[in-house]
């Protein structure tokens, strides 16, 4: 997803994405440690849109 996409989004609905969000992240960190996880660059994507997130909102209250 784009910036340009998320500055889109309002900030209850980014709040709830940024939740979906870490709980995919937790999930895959699980796989990760149990040995499961097949595509490894999700982490790193996930982690990514996350701060993007954040700092959009972060943007908006400014």
């Amino acid at each position: 997803m784009k910036a340009s996409e998320i500055r889109k989004i309002n900030n209850t609905d980014l709040e709830k994405r940024i939740g979906e969000l870490k709980t995919e992240l937790f999930n895959l960190r699980f796989q990760a440690a149990v040995g499961q996880l097949e595509n490894t660059a999700r982490i790193k994507e996930v982690k990514r849109m996350i701060a993007q997130m954040k700092t959009i909102i972060g943007e908006r209250v400014e």
